[in-house]
């Protein structure tokens, strides 16, 4: 622990040298029932409440979908909020809980059961943006289900607003400092100084002893700050003047004087409260289901950070940084809340030292797993997709019989679409952007997405060929998903029996 400790008095240091540019802000503690009203916003039932309540039918397919945890879970929080709203007397719509999951109980659960890697592995980013809010919705659901059945408290920090700069490097909103960079570099996901500071600790070489543990002296870092301020976005900054073990304590720095953490100001708690779950399977669970919660830019910085940290614990022979080592030195840095001044006893900082290391840790060892979907969770929204095509359909049909028009046709139109000319056991593949536009491809037990892409591939001339390798993708798209950009191993007959009305087409990745 020797390590976390002379971290904190780092920091300590670091901060005092600091202080007369910091603002401590306050945190606002909201009442039990503005928690979970707040929790079933976040969770996609805010139609459930409050002045915009209505049918509550409108969520009856969402909860269909969920796993009796899951649906304990939403049940706890709508009975908090229900007798929270009648002390107040709000002159709101409040259902009755047995109503909402009176039809969900009479439902069997059912779910998908193919082998674990037959469909391949959805990674965060693999989805459609109106699948992905699905999945946060199920993520924070199946979250606060894994907490309550091991009758552990997850109560969120509410966000609250707080006065920072508009402009600079230090002490600014990571959304501000994107929308800062993105008129300097489009499409920028992660904060320039960010990444500049990461690729001057790498030409230094990562096999420096002792790097990021050995802090760089506090005024220099002080003055480079000021520096940084008044000449990174000139481009005038003389970086070959800054240290290697400069460069590492400006990035801890930046970490830390983010006016909101980088965890999120809603889930910091929930992070350190992983230390808390018995198992390290349940453990991996809820840092999974915290990553896909989490906001794109915290996620995406987030991840630069832990792919930094492998490359140096891959030096460890040389450096002498440990994957542990290392977890040491950047706990306090992600976990220890400054800027909010949360306050806390010795006894309850050196418990927090051992737990949130450890989650430092897995969270660096395990990274790849971490930025995947849960393959239960993407069946839930294929379910969810399922019976709002058929409420679709329906009220289609139902608007048709109105209409008096021929719904013969329609429907023999809409049970046609995706037959159209594919003989069974084919597909069609559409690639726009390559040399050969479409292609019919015959399904086999071992046929997968990287064959199907290789034989497109191979179409294109030498050049054009290696160019392309890694830039284009095969894409699942409609049927009972939005859009999913497949993994290389996905067995594609697997595939296209789990959603026999997809698309398949080869296009690039969105930025």
């Amino acid at each position: 622990m020797e390590d976390y400790w002379i971290e904190l008095e780092n920091i300590k240091k670091s901060s005092e040298n600091r202080q007369e540019d910091q603002e401590v802000v306050v945190v606002k503690e909201p009442d039990e029932g503005e928690l979970e009203e707040q929790w079933l916003k976040e969770a996609g039932l805010s139609n459930l409440f409050g002045e915009s309540a209505g049918d509550p039918q409108e969520s009856m397919v969402f909860l269909s979908t969920l796993t009796r945890t899951q649906a304990a879970a939403v049940q706890k929080r709508v009975e908090t909020v229900s007798q929270t709203l009648r002390k107040k007397n709000k002159q709101y719509q409040i259902p009755d809980v047995r109503d909402i999951f009176a039809q969900q109980r009479e439902s069997k659960e059912t779910s998908f059961r193919l082998p674990k890697d037959k469909t391949g592995t959805t990674r965060i980013g693999d989805l459609a943006p109106q699948d992905m809010k699905k999945v946060c919705h199920l993520a924070l659901i199946e979250l606060t289900a894994l907490y309550d059945v091991l009758g552990i408290e997850l109560k969120q920090q509410k966000a609250v607003k707080i006065k920072t700069k508009d402009s600079g490097l230090f002490c600014i909103p990571l959304t501000v400092l994107l929308e800062q960079d993105q008129r300097k570099v489009p499409g920028t996901r992660i904060p320039l100084i960010f990444q500049k500071l990461i690729s001057r600790i790498e030409e230094g070489g990562l096999e420096t002893e002792g790097l990021l543990r050995i802090p760089g002296a506090a005024i220099r870092i002080k003055n480079l700050c000021q520096e940084l301020e008044a000449k990174f976005y000139e481009g005038t900054f003389n970086w070959e003047s800054v240290k290697q073990h400069d460069a590492a304590s400006l990035l801890k720095l930046f970490i830390r004087e983010l006016p909101q953490p980088l965890l999120s100001v809603e889930y910091l708690k929930a992070f350190q409260a992983v230390q808390n779950l018995p198992t390290k399977k349940q453990q991996l669970q809820a840092l999974n289901l915290l990553v896909i919660l989490l906001p794109d830019a915290n996620r995406d910085t987030l991840k630069a950070l832990l792919e930094f940290l492998q490359k140096v614990i891959d030096n460890k022979e040389k450096n002498k940084m440990t994957v542990m080592n290392v977890a040491m030195v950047m706990a306090p840095n992600l976990f220890m809340c400054h800027a909010l001044g949360l306050k806390s006893s010795e006894q309850r900082e050196f418990v927090m030292a051992a737990g949130t290391a450890n989650t430092m840790h897995l969270l660096i060892k395990y990274q790849k797993l971490l930025w995947t979907i849960p393959k239960f969770i993407v069946n839930q929204v294929r379910k969810q997709n399922t019976e709002n095509h058929k409420k679709d359909k329906r009220a289609m049909k139902k608007l048709l019989k109105k209409m008096a028009y021929d719904r013969e046709k329609y429907e023999k139109q809409d049970k046609s679409t995706n037959d159209a000319d594919v003989p069974q056991g084919v597909i069609r593949v559409q690639a726009p952007h390559l040399s050969k536009v479409s292609m019919a491809i015959q399904l086999t037990e071992e046929l997968k997405a990287s064959d199907v892409l290789a034989r497109f591939l191979s179409q294109e001339s030498g050049i054009a060929q290696t160019l392309k390798k890694g830039e284009v993708f095969l894409y699942e798209i409609g049927g009972n998903i939005g859009e999913r950009c497949l993994d290389d191993d996905t067995y594609m007959k697997d595939l296209y029996q789990l959603n026999p009305n997809a698309e398949w087409v080869i296009k690039s990745k969105p930025l």
